[in-house]
């Protein structure tokens, strides 16, 4: 049963996740952790640091992901998890693709067309609060832990998190290098408070 209300549940995410990967982002969150209960929202905050770093839209990418650890805290074995991260990219894709050939078809032709422009001109402050939603939903203990637990981890975290919003927005530094300055003062951080071991 899993397989279907995996298959179903991001198809739907796919017929209605205006805004790209990160309009999906919270979409997916409230599907996989609160409808569904198939992880915790640290196993889908881990799923989203990896779905930016690896290579792909991250949509895509937190759907594969997504399937592999929902089968996976269902005590699956592996080859049924690799099928959950199938089913689960598929069914995201399969709307999307259908969709976009038959845009794709009769935008040209109909794209000057009033109806079709108040459509498009309505869809895009949905896509603004999608991403917002992204934004605020990832804004979290898992993401930045807590004042009260561990004070310097939390300060280090918001630090990082002000970092990167100036070097992007006013320095234009690319959000690949930013991801590596990010992860090698990650590593810093966790070597100087006695966290790794190598």
């Amino acid at each position: 049963m899993i397989f279907i209300s995996l298959f179903v549940t991001f198809f739907q995410i796919g017929l209605f996740g205006f805004g790209g990967g990160y309009g999906m982002i919270s979409l997916i969150q409230h599907e996989v952790v609160i409808n569904h209960h198939w992880m915790t929202s640290g196993d889908f905050t881990d799923i989203v640091a990896i779905s930016q770093m690896t290579p792909g839209p991250v949509g895509i990418n937190t759907a594969t992901y997504a399937g592999y650890t929902a089968l996976q805290n269902a005590h699956a074995s592996p080859f049924l998890c690799v099928l959950g991260s199938m089913t689960a990219t598929f069914a995201l894709v399969f709307p999307t693709t259908i969709l976009m050939l038959l845009i794709s078809r009769y935008f040209m032709k109909y794209k000057d067309n009033a109806s079709v422009r108040l459509v498009l001109d309505s869809l895009r402050p949905a896509v603004v609060g999608l991403l917002a939603a992204a934004t605020l939903l990832l804004m979290t203990k898992e993401n930045f832990g807590s004042y009260s637990e561990d004070s310097i981890g939390f300060i280090f975290s918001v630090v990082l998190f002000a970092l990167t919003f100036v070097c992007t927005k006013f320095f234009k530094v690319g959000p690949i290098k930013m991801i590596g300055i990010c992860a090698l003062l990650g590593l810093a951080y966790t070597w100087l408070t006695g966290g790794l071991y190598v």
